[in-house]
């Protein structure tokens, strides 16, 4: 039987908070070419407009200098034409301006012509702008077919850009359905024009790219603000996963010793019994500390703050905590009251002396741990001090970073504390302590969380 081979997936699929960030990336590709696409039309249309407005304008100029032209233009008895009157009134020189006939009998039905069957009656001697004949007849034969006004682009011999103006004229007492005898064709420098048209085309093309960078990062900071809620609950959600992983696998490995024990027979099965109900109802204090952190963090749920004694729920930890051969010496020299959440502050007392339990002695000797409550009305501090090596240098300052402990275990049980410390408005701070080990200080405000009023 022939093995079916399965579909090939990387190795290095994306992240949630990978597909988060390419999201992120895709929308702000997205609102750049959205911007792009209506600021390009935008500036197509304006370009254009500029550039029919442009020869509108010389349109209209050169209409009114053949209009006026046409006005002393006359024919003789025979219907020919006399230009006499019109050169010596008109400068035709400057701008140019021709006079064309089409080639036809007086009475008789002139045809459409073609250009080269204009004839040039007149062309002025030294132009200012030189164009060539059949540039001019090409623009008097459409203007005569078209019967009506025509204008057109050209160049001059030395290819400056040109705007020709082509008027058909009409013999004397023509009737209304006759043919035009010819057309006046005048002649007007662009150059100007286009250069202001090439001004605003390069100013309009800069404005585009620019607002299209500016939109590009708009759309990244709104992108930004649009995916960070994704990300801040992705970041949540890793950190609830690594804590919960953390608190749950002494309590887990404890468990399973114990049913090993207990397989083996080596131990009263009452005593199995209780001690397996007991590390159940731990485990589970624990999955519920960490959901209600989780709560905490995503707003859905807040602290359940109640007036405690401080100074006896540090005994009652330091009571579970400490093992046998262990010296925790718990200093309070008065009750200490302090409004605060019960469960978040046992865990946060239990994380500082497990921590310091573990870390804060030397090799081969046993640990020895102070704790001191204390209270001066508006603050309450909980300080736990070990006779240990001391804070390594190269992690003091990132030491309740998750996952940043230096010695071995993920340093999640300080970064516990020190987000239940700030999460009352309180702080916890590592310092040297007079042993020459680590003391470490938990503040908390004695009227609860600023939030609580």
């Amino acid at each position: 039987m022939k093995a079916v081979r399965r579909p090939f997936r990387s190795a290095r699929a994306l992240t949630p908070t990978a597909r988060v960030r390419r999201l992120r990336r895709r929308i702000t590709v997205l609102f750049a070419l959205t911007s792009a696409a209506g600021l390009v039309a935008m500036a197509v249309l304006a370009v254009r407009s500029d550039g029919v407005r442009g020869r509108e304008q010389l349109d209209q100029a050169m209409s009114a200098d053949t209009n006026w032209a046409l006005g002393l233009l006359e024919t003789d008895e025979d219907g020919r034409l006399d230009t006499e009157v019109l050169l010596d009134n008109a400068g035709t020189a400057c701008p140019p301006l021709f006079l064309l006939s089409v080639p036809a009998a007086p009475g008789e039905a002139a045809v459409a012509p073609a250009p080269g069957e204009l004839v040039v009656e007149h062309a002025p001697r030294r132009p200012c702008l030189t164009v060539s004949t059949g540039a001019v007849r090409q623009a008097a034969a459409t203007a005569v077919r078209a019967d009506e006004p025509r204008s057109r682009d050209a160049r001059t011999a030395d290819g400056e850009p040109v705007r020709m103006f082509a008027l058909p004229f009409y013999p004397p007492d023509a009737e209304e359905d006759a043919a035009p005898q010819g057309a006046l064709v005048t002649v007007a420098d662009a150059s100007a024009q286009r250069a202001d048209h090439r001004r605003l085309t390069s100013v309009v093309s800069g404005g585009c790219a620019l607002l299209v960078l500016l939109s590009a990062g708009v759309g990244h900071l709104l992108s930004g603000r649009a995916v960070r809620p994704a990300l801040e609950a992705l970041d949540r959600q890793e950190s609830f996963l690594a804590d919960a992983a953390h608190d749950l696998r002494t309590p887990a490995a404890s468990l399973r010793t114990l049913a090993e024990t207990a397989l083996r027979g080596e131990t009263d099965s009452t005593d199995v019994h209780r001690r397996t109900l007991r590390l159940a109802e731990g485990m589970g204090t624990l999955v519920d500390g960490l959901l209600t952190r989780a709560r905490l963090m995503s707003g859905t749920a807040v602290l359940a703050v109640e007036p405690l004694r401080l100074d006896q729920l540090v005994e009652a930890v330091v009571e579970d905590v400490a093992d046998e051969g262990q010296r925790v010496a718990v200093r309070a020299e008065r009750a200490v009251v302090v409004v605060a959440d019960p469960d978040l502050v046992r865990r946060t007392v239990a994380n500082l002396v497990g921590n310091a339990l573990v870390h804060g002695h030397l090799p081969g000797e046993p640990a020895e741990v102070e704790v001191t409550v204390d209270g001066d009305g508006a603050t309450t501090t909980v300080t736990v001090e070990d006779a240990g090596p001391g804070l390594p240098p190269e992690v003091a300052g990132a030491l309740f970073d998750r996952f940043r402990s230096g010695s071995g275990s993920t340093g999640l049980g300080l970064s516990i504390a020190s987000w239940v410390a700030h999460a009352h408005g309180g702080s916890l701070t590592a310092e040297p302590g007079r042993r020459g080990g680590a003391r470490f200080v938990l503040r908390l405000p004695a009227g609860g969380p600023a939030t609580e009023g």
